[in-house]
């Protein structure tokens, strides 16, 4: 599988734990106390780095670091979108799409040759 597949697919793995490690306490543990829902957090981000640690090892095999950045951005985007519209009932806003407009923008002049 190409270098760029296997760094998508981890990365994807990794933003998803990552999102819910950050935003999920909000709903699900809004009544504990912070170092409860910290201790949470971190539980699931550990997960989130045995995933996003490989990914850049392999991408960086044939990315460079800004591409790397740039790649990990635009997934993150594209995970925290449904993930605010249908985990936490976030409204569907316009400005989803400029922001993603604005990010292809970025993925075009990083990757081009």
């Amino acid at each position: 599988m190409p270098v760029i597949f296997q760094t998508t697919f981890l990365l994807l793995l990794s933003n998803i734990f990552m999102t819910f490690a950050w935003y999920a306490h909000l709903r699900n543990l809004g009544n504990k106390a912070w170092y409860i829902a910290a201790l949470a957090s971190w539980g699931i981000a550990s997960l989130e780095y045995l995933l996003q640690v490989p990914a850049n090892r392999i991408g960086y095999t044939t990315l460079n670091l800004s591409q790397l950045k740039i790649l990990q951005e635009v997934i993150t985007l594209s995970v925290f979108v449904p993930f605010a519209v249908l985990y936490m009932n976030q409204q569907v806003k316009l400005d989803f799409l400029w922001a993603g407009l604005c990010l292809m923008g970025a993925v075009y002049f990083i990757f081009r040759a």
